[in-house]
């Protein structure tokens, strides 16, 4: 079952998604629809970015994203180098309004940790430069064929062929995105634990097995990103040399 292939990754994140209590900093307002945007969101999307302002930015992201964005192929931490600014911008705004629970980011996102709407929008353009890793983790291998047919049914629409997302509409590249922290995230937009996911992508897979949930994010995460984007072999971020 799909509960005890995720219960290592349950019990080594289970520390970091404790969530801490930030009662006194949270928003009173009430979290809004997945794509409707307003308050930081919208502010920082009409900004121009500061790449200079973004690298400093991303220094306080590398604690767990690492120094090129790659996150930990374990899943613990996603990938985040190449994401659509939009999709990066949405994200941080969320969860910096609650709208999306993620204790462990919560307080490095706060304005006093990276700043404002200004500082969002930096560093969102910078992540979306960052050359992507060329190896991250994987599936087992073991049902691509079926995952393939799961993911032209079901995910193309909003995906795109090969995982590319689609900035203007938020929906994230999902190409070259660790196999571990799909499945992590997958469950909780199914279980509803991912406040802000897409409502059309909770129906789209309610009714998907556990045998299919690992087939089509096997697949997904075999998904290449263009091969300008992927880093060449050894890269490090200079910025952080």
């Amino acid at each position: 079952m799909l509960k005890k292939l995720t219960l290592a990754l349950a019990v080594t994140a289970a520390a970091a998604f404790v969530a801490p209590s930030f009662a006194e900093d949270a928003p009173a307002e009430a979290p809004k629809a997945w794509n409707e945007g307003g308050g930081e969101q919208d502010e920082a999307l009409g900004l121009t970015p500061n790449l200079e302002n973004g690298r400093d930015v991303y220094e306080v992201c590398s604690a767990c994203h690492q120094i090129n964005g790659w996150g930990l192929t374990d899943g613990t931490f996603p990938q985040i180098a190449g994401q659509h600014p939009k999709v990066a911008i949405k994200q941080l705004a969320d969860i910096r309004a609650l709208n999306r629970d993620n204790p462990t980011m919560y307080p490095f996102a706060l304005p006093q940790e990276i700043g404002g709407p200004q500082s969002i929008a930096d560093v969102a353009a910078y992540i979306a430069k960052l050359p992507m890793n060329p190896e991250n983790g994987v599936g087992p291998g073991t049902a691509l064929e079926k995952g393939a047919q799961l993911y032209k049914d079901n995910c193309v629409r909003c995906h795109g062929e090969s995982g590319e997302g689609n900035d203007e509409k938020y929906f994230p590249r999902i190409q070259g995105q660790h196999y571990s922290y799909l499945l992590r995230q997958y469950q909780w937009i199914k279980e509803g634990k991912r406040r802000n996911a897409n409502p059309e992508m909770v129906e789209q897979i309610k009714n998907f097995t556990d045998d299919d949930t690992i087939a089509v994010l096997d697949y997904v995460s075999r998904l290449k990103p263009p091969k300008e984007m992927l880093a060449e072999p050894g890269w490090q971020n200079p910025d952080f040399q």
